[in-house]
């Protein structure tokens, strides 16, 4: 497993790092654990979660239920010093308007809340959810400073940002003395890049970690998915996964078949393809890989160190 460092800090992660979501919601404890213990073998360091995570998600109006977080608590007991933690806050954790946002308030008592759920006296990379136009940054990176200068959290960064607001985030750490969010989380893969436009030359420029999310399009580029309507038993579409219909287009279906083409020319599975080339591209620190079972952190740790020759990423270009 490579490591790297996380931006311009000097704790190094793996360049693949285990996504969570679907602990506590689609499988149970036990196949948590097997899971994690196949990550912790293959020298992934970072469990990624959020306090959001469980089935609380399902519900009509979704919210935070916290499963998601005791089952890695309870994980990783004895285990604590062998892991980068990282977490989130800022998205619904009940009804009440104070129950979301990235208010001091709402911060303080989240972050007691996951260390809780975590059983640890601290967490390693604390991110806020998604950005908060309702509350002034400069209260919300004050609280996050304090919870760093608490010893609760040892860094911070920010999930779903603009680069706009990453740099104003940047421009008032800098003004008033406060923590800077060392790393930015956001979704990149072979269908959705986005990114490109403004957020990954912005974390180039200032050196800002890139962790990525949904390497593999929520499972469109698993190649399981084959028209519109298709949804394999089991799949996360047949589950109930909205988030996946957007890539459910034409032109990804023939993206799709053309990506899988080059995977096979390569000798891999498309799944593996369509990670390596997210870890192929030069901004990105980790890739997350979400895992309901634990073969598919075994085929992510197996092309973690898979580096392109620029013909294959040039194959790659003009499929896009």
């Amino acid at each position: 497993m490579e490591y790297r460092h996380l931006g311009k800090i000097g704790m190094k992660i793996s360049a693949i790092s285990l996504g969570t979501m679907a602990f506590g919601r689609w499988i149970d404890e036990r196949a948590s654990f097997e899971i994690m213990d196949v990550a912790m073998d293959r020298g992934i360091n970072v469990i990624d979660t959020a306090n959001f995570y469980g089935k609380g998600q399902d519900e009509p109006f979704k919210y935070g239920t916290g499963e998601c977080e005791e089952i890695v608590g309870k994980y990783l007991k004895g285990k604590r010093n062998q892991t980068i933690l990282a977490t989130k806050v800022g998205l619904p954790m009940g009804q009440s308007p104070n129950q979301q946002g990235l208010s001091k308030l709402h911060i303080m008592q989240q972050a007691e809340e996951s260390l809780r759920r975590l059983q640890t006296d601290w967490i390693d990379l604390y991110q806020v959810h998604r950005f908060d136009e309702t509350t002034p940054l400069e209260e919300t990176l004050s609280a996050l400073t304090d919870l760093v200068r608490q010893g609760k959290v040892r860094y911070i960064g920010c999930s779903n940002f603009a680069a706009w607001q990453m740099a104003k985030a940047k421009g008032i750490s800098d003004f008033h003395g406060l923590e800077h969010f060392v790393s930015s989380q956001s979704e990149y893969n072979l269908l959705s890049r986005e990114l490109e436009r403004e957020v990954v030359p912005y974390c180039a420029a200032e050196k800002t970690g890139l962790l990525v999310y949904s390497p593999m399009a929520r499972g469109m580029l698993s190649g399981k998915y084959k028209a519109k309507g298709d949804m394999p038993e089991g799949s996360r579409a047949a589950k109930g996964e909205d988030l996946i219909q957007r890539y459910f287009t034409e032109a990804n279906f023939e993206r799709v078949a053309a990506y899988k083409e080059l995977a096979a020319e390569q000798d891999c599975q498309l799944s593996q393809f369509a990670l390596a080339w997210t870890l192929n591209q030069p901004a990105v620190t980790s890739a997350i890989v979400g895992a309901s079972k634990p073969h598919h952190v075994s085929e992510a740790a197996d092309i973690s160190g898979w580096k392109w020759p620029e013909n294959l990423k040039a194959q790659v270009a003009t499929i896009n």
